[in-house]
């Protein structure tokens, strides 16, 4: 963060990017996966139905977030929701899809590790209720 210019070249180049380059602020108390999963629901109600990938594939990012922000997924359902954004990115009318994968991609690109702990977390959970 204190070493990269806040410009598209320079966020390329470090594997990040400014997306539609609206700019949000978090502080590291956030729950980003909730952010994302909230920022998901937008571009779901957004979407003005007309492509496939958009009106079909905004609402199941939002739907496999929402799991995700809880931990009630697998661990192979990051992979899977990677791929859900790929084939949204590029396959729509206007820019709504692309905007709407990109953050996504973003949160599991950068923070897979919390996906993992939570989905362990959930299926400890899970395991320890079925054992009372």
């Amino acid at each position: 963060c204190e070493d990269v210019f806040m410009d598209f070249d320079s966020f390329k180049a470090v594997g990040s990017g400014l997306g539609t380059a609206a700019v949000i602020v978090m502080d590291k108390s956030t729950d980003v996966i909730g952010a994302i999963s909230r920022l998901s629901y937008f571009y779901k109600h957004e979407s003005c139905g007309q492509c496939t990938p958009c009106r079909e594939g905004t609402g199941w990012l939002y739907k496999v977030m929402e799991r995700m922000k809880k931990g009630d997924a697998k661990v192979e359902e990051i992979d899977m929701l990677w791929e859900i954004t790929k084939q949204i990115e590029g396959h729509t009318i206007c820019a709504l899809g692309d905007a709407a994968a990109w953050p996504v991609q973003g949160v599991i690109r950068h923070f897979r590790p919390e996906f993992e702990r939570r989905i362990a977390e959930f299926e400890a959970s899970q395991e320890k209720v079925a054992n009372m």
